[in-house]
């Protein structure tokens, strides 16, 4: 029995391997290479132990064996697996067989794979450079992955795989500010999110902008035995690609993962309507600018264009049309409109949807006034990669028993950890505030629960200083001790002066 790999060794090999890019590639492209071929190495181990397995079980009958082996997660000719590539990897066109392997892996595996490596090219010259360097790059990175081994009976837990992926993609997130925060949510908020949607068994669980997919499965990790179906939507064609290989590294087979423009062509549909959903979450793009281009056809001029609420087959905007430069309100009303009877869904947006007026305005109050605001959650500045941007949640539910809206603010000083860059929340944050939201309740300093006459006489806003006061009272000062103190501190300076004249007299200075 080999000895177990452990995360840290994976992990280690991973974050080396990525050497081999740094400083020739920006990190947002090459993470792609590095998490495509961790997902190649995790399969080809596991079908080349099995394999074994089945060649012992059946005593080497090549028909019985190939019967078992057709049953497996997924199928791989010989050229496709990892090993192969690694035979290969001194070979002058390693690119363009590494391209074939892949293909190959695709169509082996059309119903799982289709299309999955179709944005990723190891032989791109715009890309990985000129032949001899783009040559000695894979090498390289072949010799690191070769070190490790993925082998289902020494990984033990299939968890040990999907984090390790989840490590990388949060590691590059950071590495690659901004863009990083395009396909990845940190892991404690998208926890926070998934423990407030509280999702139960059988509940079909949805990301309209779904990134790699790893807040849809922190949701999933919720339930028990994961017996949940999950659904997202991307419209970067990388990051998609990301996300399916990261279902199946976590063990979720089943995810429906759809590529393309949620808000100008949401694919999950039912008898051609919006699918409805138990649970949502989502974290998408922070106004996001002409988020409505998708709803224009080809000869509209660009600067002309102006979104209607007409233009949407599935009438998702006739509460307001929200600002062509800010989508943040059409992600809410698409994500209203996908919402099942009795559904809950909680979203991180900037805190301007909170106040902003005009048709934002328009589209705040009609949510209200429908009663489907459950909670506004206020947490703390720079949690995400590369903006400082504080942002809050926003938990919706659908047919509300109760007639107020609570109030959190999380962002003060102890309820999180401080860091250089990036600030964190820690379990005992999130503790706190899933408590709260749980007993509904105000708390001084901390939470307030608004009646719904209160947020109109506030004209609709719900800016979250309005409702929760956390401004400390400065103590008086007292002037009479300070005098004190300051004569003490005279007296004090005057015996200290006194006692050096002393000394310099003694030394003959």
């Amino acid at each position: 029995m080999s000895e177990k790999v452990t995360q840290q060794d994976i992990n280690a090999v991973l974050w080396q391997a990525a050497d081999t890019f740094r400083g020739k590639i920006d990190s947002s492209i090459y993470k792609d290479y590095i998490l495509t071929m961790l997902f190649m190495k995790y399969i080809s181990d596991a079908y080349k132990e099995h394999l074994e397995e089945y060649t012992q079980k059946y005593d080497g009958d090549e028909r019985r064996i190939q019967r078992a082996l057709s049953r497996e997660r997924f199928v791989l000719e010989e050229d496709a697996t990892f090993d192969y590539l690694y035979s290969k990897r001194n070979d002058p066109e390693i690119g363009e067989i590494i391209n074939k392997a892949l293909e190959k892996l695709e169509n082996e595996n059309t119903g799982k794979l289709r299309g999955v490596f179709r944005n990723i090219d190891f032989n791109s010259e715009s890309v990985l450079g000129r032949a001899k360097d783009r040559n000695s790059m894979l090498r390289s990175v072949l010799e690191d992955f070769n070190r490790l081994t993925l082998k289902p009976s020494v990984v033990g837990s299939e968890d040990v795989i999907g984090d390790s992926y989840q490590y990388m993609i949060e590691r590059f997130a950071s590495d690659a500010g901004k863009k990083g925060g395009e396909f990845f949510t940190p892991s404690m908020v998208s926890e926070l999110l998934a423990r407030l949607v509280k999702p139960e068994e059988n509940d079909r669980i949805y990301d309209p902008t779904c990134g790699s997919g790893s807040l849809l499965i922190k949701v999933a990790n919720q339930v028990p035995n994961k017996k949940v179906q999950i659904y997202g939507q991307e419209r970067n064609g990388q990051t998609h690609s990301l996300a399916i290989m990261n279902m199946y590294l976590h063990g979720i087979d089943d995810a429906k993962l759809e590529w393309g423009d949620t808000l100008a062509n949401p694919l999950h549909l039912e008898d051609d309507k919006l699918m409805k959903f138990q649970r949502i979450v989502a974290n998408p793009p922070f106004s996001l600018d002409k988020w409505a281009m998708g709803f224009a056809n080809d000869t509209t001029n660009d600067k002309k264009f102006k979104m209607d609420a007409s233009l949407d087959p599935y009438r998702r905007f006739d509460w307001g049309v929200p600002p062509s430069s800010k989508g943040d309100y059409a992600f809410v009303q698409h994500m209203l409109y996908s919402l099942a009877e009795e559904g809950r869904m909680a979203t991180i947006l900037p805190h301007g949807v909170l106040f902003r007026g005009s048709s934002e305005g328009k589209i705040r109050k009609q949510i209200l006034e429908m009663n489907l605001l459950d909670a506004v959650i206020g947490v703390p500045e720079a949690l995400f990669f590369g903006t400082g941007i504080p942002a809050c949640i926003m938990v919706f539910q659908k047919n509300r028993k109760r007639n107020d809206v609570l109030f959190i603010d999380a962002s003060s000083e102890g309820d999180y950890e401080k860091g250089k860059n990036q600030n964190k929340l820690r379990e005992q944050d999130i503790k706190k505030i899933i408590e709260m939201y749980e007993k509904y309740e105000t708390v001084d300093k901390y939470s307030y629960v608004a009646s719904m006459d209160e947020i109109k006489e506030n004209d609709n806003n719900l800016n979250i200083p309005r409702y929760v006061d956390t401004f400390e009272e400065e103590e008086l000062v007292d002037l009479k001790a300070v005098k004190q103190n300051i004569n003490e501190i005279k007296s004090e300076l005057e015996s200290v002066e006194q006692k050096m004249k002393e000394y310099l007299k003694e030394l003959g200075l």
